[in-house]
């Protein structure tokens, strides 16, 4: 043992610390990296009002950071308190403490910088003749333009055995820049610059946030986001979710900002997460750029050293608003006329559609398909091979001028749109297709051409073609339509003329005499025959034409693995899901022209329609402009 090193047993008298020890403690909390140097440095320059920022690193910050804004400046006189340990110019009393606007207000970071490097701080207000510099203690007259610059050099120098925990250049560079891709995208209305090693990397001028977060976070995000802007008392949540094609395998592009303040919640990542549930597949992370706007008094930001946790006052309606904020964003799918969202299918409207004799998209039943649906559909009497009375057409989209208006103008096609069973197939001279034509009133989706390899629906409208999976869209039409069947406790169910028997074990058996709530909810008549027998009397009616056993065995698994009541709450998702999966049209299947547009017109009432509930595409979308080049036309 070193000598000058105190044995357990010495007793030693309660002292004071040394200030400067102290702030060297402190700075531990603070000054964990790098990265947090740049980060604190960058608050305080934009709590100045900069409008301008300039960061420049060597050897990953750990050699040297010096970042430059074009704010307020400091005054001379208090230049000694803006690196002494707790003074501050953003919060003076309790009331302001509880009410923090500022990105900045411990009134430590400078000091615990100064503690564990040589810092120069080099300011000027606008209406001083010169800047002013204080180094080591010491003010001296300096050269600069209004506003502030702080060099911080040689990191740890005075801390060895810190600086040996730190990882290598790139590393701490990447750290270092992670930072400032945050706060840039959290403030577009600010230019930022950023160069390592005397190179330039990053440099983003004044834009629009959807401007800003597509050069932060890549042009793939920029095509495959929503705009999101809800209010709710004093909530408000603004920015943009990623659609699930712009998922990653890595958490690495959320982004999440309460009073303009970067953070990892854990409330607000779940509530996001939650959100997403239904439209991603579970080892994805979403991406998106979200807002939260609040009374300061609501949000407690002085939980953690570092500012990148904060505690609301009432959690959970913070939770409830920012999961069905962006649970709503996402229903609004591109298949919805002009942006709205549609209104989601009820259990009497599946009612309606199960009223006829026949179900769609089941083999030998192909004529019954455009009929079945265009009982419940708003576009009945206006796409083609609709032939039930017209409904009305939700208020915000425009009603055709004509009832047979588009099927005039779908008889320009000639037997394009003619269902290959009913009309002699016939080849159409190309001057008898009008060029880029369709109704002005075109649903968003358009209209039936063909089917591909029995996997496919190909249709067109004024973009360009439409590609659609047939099995993922009709999978989501189910499954959306026997959520909300289950969420008004009114799932329609149908009686079967004759039950299905099968061989059930012991366990099977005992769970149908156990959980006959449960599966009576989910639409399900099951009864015990004999000790090894099941009988299935009765099965949700959106799901009649599936094999009953198998779906039966399904649902008998998830209630004995998970019991009754959480089935119906947790796991109710994940079990409608494979239900639909068992009914949805299968590939192979031959569809006709109406019943290829019936589908098309279901995908644009469904909610989140772009997606199956896995997470995979529903359907692409071809322009013009697309297939021009892919045949380089015009070149």
């Amino acid at each position: 043992m070193n000598a000058n090193t105190p044995s357990p047993q010495s007793v030693r008298p309660i002292q004071a610390l040394p200030d400067h020890l102290i702030s060297q403690i402190a700075a531990g909390e603070v000054v964990e990296r790098p990265s947090a140097v740049v980060k604190e440095v960058l608050e305080n320059a934009l709590d100045a009002g900069a409008s301008n920022i300039h960061i420049r690193l060597e050897e990953g910050g750990v050699k040297r950071i010096a970042i430059t804004d074009n704010g307020r400046g400091i005054p001379p006189e208090q230049l000694p308190l803006a690196v002494a340990r707790h003074a501050t110019s953003k919060i003076s009393s309790l009331t302001e403490l509880e009410n923090v606007a500022t990105l900045g207000f411990r009134g430590e970071a400078l000091a615990s910088i100064a503690s564990v490097s040589l810092l120069t701080l080099t300011t000027r207000t606008a209406d001083a003749a010169h800047a002013w510099q204080i180094e080591n203690g010491q003010i001296s007259p300096a050269s600069g333009a209004p506003g502030t610059t702080v060099d911080v050099q040689d990191l740890y120098y005075n801390t060895p055995a810190r600086r040996k925990f730190l990882k290598s250049e790139q590393t701490e560079f990447g750290h270092c820049a992670e930072v400032v891709r945050r706060i840039a995208l959290a403030r577009p209305d600010v230019s930022f610059s950023l160069s390592h090693n005397g190179k330039a990397v990053d440099h983003w001028n004044v834009s629009a946030i959807d401007k800003r977060s597509a050069q932060i976070l890549g042009e793939n995000f920029a095509g495959a986001r929503l705009p999101l802007d809800e209010s709710a008392g004093p909530l408000r949540l603004h920015g943009f979710v990623g659609l699930p094609t712009a998922s990653k395998g890595r958490a690495d592009a959320q982004f999440f900002y309460v009073n303009g303040r970067f953070v990892r919640d854990k409330l607000l990542t779940h509530a996001v997460r939650a959100a997403y549930q239904d439209v991603l597949h579970g080892d994805r992370y979403p991406s998106y750029v979200l807002a939260l706007d609040l009374d300061p008094a609501l949000v407690d930001v002085n939980v953690h050293p570092s500012k990148i946790e904060v505690r609301f006052r009432d959690s959970r309606a913070v939770h409830q608003f920012v999961f069905h904020a962006v649970q709503r964003a996402l229903a609004q799918t591109s298949a919805t006329a002009f942006g709205t969202v549609p209104a989601p299918a009820t259990a009497a409207s599946a009612t309606a559609v199960l009223a006829g004799k026949t179900m769609p998209w089941v083999a030998g039943e192909q004529g019954s398909f455009a009929k079945e649906f265009a009982a419940a559909s708003p576009y009945a009497g206006s796409t083609p091979g609709y032939t039930g009375a017209g409904s009305s057409y939700p208020a915000a989209w425009p009603r055709p001028a004509a009832q047979g208006g588009i099927s005039q103008n779908l008889a320009r096609y000639g037997a394009l749109f003619q269902a290959p069973e009913t009309a002699a197939v016939s080849e159409p001279h190309p001057a008898t297709l009008p060029a880029r034509e369709l109704p002005a009133d075109e649903n968003p989706l358009g209209f039936a051409l063909a089917q591909l390899h029995g996997v496919y629906v190909l249709a067109q409208n004024t973009k360009g073609l439409v590609l659609v999976d047939m099995h993922a869209a009709h999978e989501r039409i189910l499954y959306e339509q026997l959520k909300n069947a289950l969420d008004e406790d009114s799932m329609p169910v149908q009686a079967l003329l004759i039950p299905v028997t099968f061989y059930a074990d012991t366990i099977e058996v005992a769970t149908v005499e156990e959980h006959q709530h449960t599966l009576k909810t989910l639409g399900f008549d099951m009864t015990a025959i004999s000790p090894t027998t099941l009988a299935v009397r009765a099965v949700p009616a959106l799901l009649k034409n599936a094999d009953a056993q198998s779906l039966a065995r399904d649902v008998l698994r998830d209630v004995r693995e998970f019991g009754g009541s959480r089935v119906l709450i947790d796991r109710r998702n994940e079990l409608l899901g494979t239900l639909a999966c068992h009914t949805a049209v299968r590939a192979n299947r031959s569809l006709t022209i109406p019943e290829m547009n019936a589908l098309l017109r279901q995908m644009e009432q469904t909610e989140r329609a772009d997606q199956c509930n896995h997470g995979r595409p529903t359907w692409v979308q071809l322009g013009l402009q697309d297939l021009d080049k892919m045949f380089l036309r015009g070149q």
